[in-house]
């Protein structure tokens, strides 16, 4: 090649770079005019949903270069493979695009996430739902976000040949992760199975009256991983799904609602029997909660002091057994006080010895006089 030739050869070179750089620059242009106008439109037509308002909006930025970024590269892979620098400049620019794109993953899931949680505030006051709604949301978001940062990380070390088998193995890690947190969430996975069986088997039943760790209360939901106990004072229990069956526990409702409850009196060995029959049976009729199928007073324990009166009444639900229950204790107390008041329970004591020594004394007075 000689020396006329090198010339024309370098101005079409130089004549070739400037064009590709002019075509660039209005590539940018127009991937900056279509982004503009592109998001106000979507802002508009989003303007009534707020999740997808609040997606457009966290976008907009990564957008922003992704357009010119996209634009770019379609310019690069049309230029001739012989230029100077051309692989290079390919190169940062698919770097550059795959960062964009995880930073436009990242800002998508936290502006799904943001929107969600507008829509349920907690200033409010009953905000049970929105912070479950919360929690739920931002451990999601974190997760997703996570999976995405790591894909984007593994994707960008993939494009050098070097570290093309380190970024596969960080994908594959990925995997390893996964086994990892599903050998770490086995117990979630315990709780669905459970929760199948307890959907076949049906030990327990919304709204059933069950004792768990000695707490009363009744079914208020099952989830897929717990069961919520409404417990008598309106606090509520949490109890994992395989909890229910891997320990016993009592269900007052597994057949019927109806239950036998009892009522427990002390009183005096003096006590006649029957006219608390009289005044028991009394009122168990008096009681709407009364079933009308057992009403029965019987001396269970004898102790030292006095002895030990068991009634058992029966009822239609154990709600209103616990109300019949203190109904008829409450009446056979005030019975008791109104009409046998000496047949109390009492404490007593041999007085026999300490009479004797007291007449005694009385005795030696005169006579010492």
């Amino acid at each position: 090649m000689n020396f006329p030739e090198l010339i024309t050869l370098l101005a079409w070179a130089e004549d070739s770079s400037l064009r590709l750089l002019m075509v660039a620059a209005i590539a940018v242009v127009l991937a900056l005019l279509v982004h503009r106008a592109g998001a106000a439109l979507l802002l508009r037509l989003t303007r009534s949903m707020p999740v997808a308002a609040m997606v457009v909006k966290q976008c907009r930025r990564p957008a922003q270069l992704l357009l010119p970024l996209v634009a770019l590269q379609a310019v690069w892979q049309g230029a001739p493979d012989d230029l100077a620098l051309i692989g290079g400049v390919r190169h940062g620019n698919g770097l550059l695009l795959l960062l964009v794109l995880t930073w436009l993953g990242l800002r998508a899931v936290r502006g799904v996430a943001q929107g969600v949680i507008s829509l349920h505030p907690v200033d409010v006051e009953d905000n049970l739902q929105a912070r479950r709604i919360h929690t739920q949301t931002r451990m999601l978001a974190r997760t997703v976000m996570f999976v995405v940062l790591l894909t984007g990380l593994a994707l960008m070390l993939m494009t050098f040949p070097g570290a093309r088998q380190f970024g596969a193995s960080l994908l594959a890690s990925a995997g390893v992760v996964g086994l990892v947190a599903g050998i770490a969430a086995r117990p979630v996975f315990s709780n669905l199975i459970a929760g199948l069986q307890i959907a076949l088997a049906q030990p327990i039943r919304i709204d059933d009256v069950v004792i768990v760790e000695g707490e009363w209360g009744r079914v208020e939901e099952i989830t897929g991983t717990y069961v919520v106990l409404k417990i008598w004072d309106e606090r509520r229990l949490i109890v994992p799904l395989q909890w229910f069956i891997e320990h016993p526990f009592q269900n007052w409702t597994r057949q019927g609602a109806s239950i036998i409850g009892t009522v427990f009196l002390w009183v005096d060995y003096r006590m006649p029997m029957e006219p608390l029959r009289v005044e028991a049976q009394r009122l168990c009729e008096a009681s709407s909660d009364w079933d009308r199928r057992l009403c029965k007073l019987q001396v269970t324990e004898a102790g030292e002091g006095a002895m030990q009166l068991r009634l058992l009444v029966t009822s239609a639900s154990s709600g209103r057994n616990w109300d019949l229950r203190c109904h008829v204790r409450e009446g056979l107390v005030d019975f008791m006080q109104r009409e046998y008041p000496q047949h109390l329970p009492l404490m007593r004591a041999e007085l026999a010895d300490t009479r004797r020594e007291d007449k005694a004394v009385n005795t030696e007075g005169p006579q010492a006089a």
